[in-house]
């Protein structure tokens, strides 16, 4: 009798509703297949520690999972491709507990470190297949334009439900903004899409700047506008959204004051330690002063709110469709992939066609400004356009002349 074949499921960087549902469905198929399951906790960081901190999954234990938020497995941004002998570990220790194959579940950084432990297991000699499961509620991942990574329906509509809130309570209170920060490390389509269905006034994610950095005033700028351009409509109230991913966007000179910036595991700038809603609620206050404009504007963050809400049925769908293709992929002799559903069918993605050649890394997915969808986000929002530089109207709120309000705000459209 053929020794019992083993999956090991590890989950990695920040939650996504849905987490449970991709671990359920993995446990319950491979289970179904005659497979051992293991699931880690906390992502890659005992593994690299030669830690065997894990559980033996049952059907018991999974049977409701795919309804609950959260992740049961808990999560880690651990990083093992920094050091090769983490790597070894990873390989060494999965091959200690007897497994075969590897599933694991998170967004970009945690599908690199997938690519470089199938990568170094294949070039030393063990036998360990691995899947990655694409999540994130960032929605950033390289799959085909219009399909979604999953987590990002059920946060965006949660997201959606909170701004739409807002913006109610700032049409009864009157004469008050909010300015949202949206979670999204480097793309704004959670951000965008929580205001295209909320209805906020104004959106600005950092794919609409053709430039390489901009100045901290221009975003300031934008949301100045938004908030002259609904008062010229009667409409002195508003919610403007920010996805942070814009942060990346602004000048060095410009991010220091936005103070010390602190990084995570993979390098990055750790958004939630930076009060970027502040310094944009101070910039705009100070240019409503300057002609005579008394609002309110509360700044406000999203995003950890909902990486962990209970997924609504398009995501459980979506990840029970996911957890099954990846385990049917692994039993197929399959390898170095991440897991898709395109046209209703299961279409795995090789990791090697999902790098970034200049950095190496996992490619990133942004918004196509180019895109139908995009066009439409921006004709509903209320925020100065080209031809308003033309605007008499305008241009008399700022108690300037045509000529000057045109090259005050003519940059933005440069």
């Amino acid at each position: 009798m053929s020794e019992q074949k083993v999956v090991a499921i590890v989950c990695g960087g920040g939650p996504a509703p849905g987490m449970n549902g991709v671990i359920s469905a993995v446990t319950l198929e491979a289970i179904n297949q005659g497979f051992k399951v293991l699931g880690i906790f906390e992502g890659f960081s005992h593994l690299a520690k030669r830690e065997k901190n894990y559980i033996e999954l049952t059907e018991e234990i999974v049977g409701k999972l795919h309804l609950q938020g959260g992740c049961y497995l808990k999560m880690s941004r651990y990083n093992p491709t920094k050091k090769e002998e983490d790597l070894k570990a990873v390989s060494e220790t999965l091959t200690e507990l007897g497994v075969n194959y590897l599933v694991t579940v998170g967004g970009d950084d945690t599908a690199f470190s997938a690519m470089s432990v199938a990568a170094y297991a294949k070039k030393n000699g063990y036998t360990i297949n691995a899947v990655h499961v694409p999540k994130t509620i960032d929605n950033d991942l390289p799959l085909p334009e219009g399909i979604p990574t999953f987590g990002f329906e059920t946060a965006r509509a949660i997201g959606a439900e909170e701004v739409a809130n807002l913006i109610e309570d700032a049409r009864t209170t009157n004469n008050r903004w909010y300015f949202v920060i949206a979670m999204g490390r480097t793309a704004g389509h959670l951000a965008l899409g929580i205001g295209k269905s909320s209805g906020a006034a104004v959106t600005v994610i950092p794919e609409e700047f053709k430039q390489d950095k901009i100045g901290l005033q221009q975003v300031a700028d934008i949301l100045l506008s938004s908030i002259i351009k609904e008062k010229s409509h009667g409409r002195h109230y508003g919610v403007g959204i920010v996805a942070e991913g814009v942060i990346e966007k602004i000048d060095e000179e410009d991010l220091k004051k936005l103070g010390d910036l602190a990084l995570d595991e993979h390098g990055h700038i750790r958004y939630a330690e930076l009060d970027f809603g502040d310094i944009l609620k101070k910039l705009v206050e100070k240019e409503l002063e300057k002609i005579g404009q008394k609002v309110t504007i509360v700044d406000k963050e999203i995003g950890y709110e909902l990486r962990c809400a209970n997924p609504i049925p398009y995501d459980i769908d979506y990840t029970r469709s996911l957890g099954y293709a990846a385990v049917h992929f692994l039993m197929d002799g399959g390898t170095g992939a991440m897991i898709s559903i395109q046209q209703s069918g299961a279409v795995p993605m090789q990791f090697d066609d999902l790098k970034d050649p200049a950095t190496g890394k996992t490619r990133v997915r942004r918004v196509n400004v180019d895109s139908a969808s995009y066009k439409i986000s921006r004709g509903f929002m209320r925020r100065f356009e080209k031809e308003d530089l033309d605007n008499a109207e305008f241009a008399k709120f700022f108690n300037m002349s045509q000529d000057d309000f045109k090259k005050r705000f003519g940059y933005l459209f440069d």
